[in-house]
């Protein structure tokens, strides 16, 4: 099972939309998913948010993280990003491609000099 976190980054905001003061209108976001085994994987963004009702609209200062969640449920494709960490958490678990290093030509593991150094210069 995978549980689910939005970190809110920031708040992009109008200072003055049609009377209203501190109009949020885009929402920088991460959402992360940590599996039973702490694997974690994370999708960001940022997401324009709707002009407000302003018989709805809700002060700045009296915004909470539920609310911002909420935004942010109603405009994105949560289902969809879910899938999307699901399937990098796989990846981590899972992999099919690697980084190795270079092999050595000794695997001796002997740093002995071999007296085949080149130089090149001019005269």
């Amino acid at each position: 099972m995978i549980n689910y976190k939005w970190t809110i980054s920031a708040l992009d905001c109008a200072v003055n939309e049609e009377g209203l003061e501190n109009v949020v209108k885009t929402i920088h976001w991460r959402y992360r998913g940590t599996d039973g085994d702490d694997f974690t994987a994370e999708v960001y963004g940022a997401q324009a948010v709707p002009s407000p009702n302003p018989e709805e609209f809700q002060p700045y200062e009296n915004l909470t993280q539920e609310i911002v969640e909420g935004w942010l449920e109603s405009t994105l494709d949560v289902s969809e990003k879910q899938t999307i960490i699901t399937e990098k958490i796989d990846k981590i678990k899972n992999p099919t491609k690697i980084t190795l290093p270079l092999p050595s030509k000794n695997t001796s593991g002997s740093t002995e000099d071999t007296g085949s150094a080149q130089t090149s210069g001019s005269v």
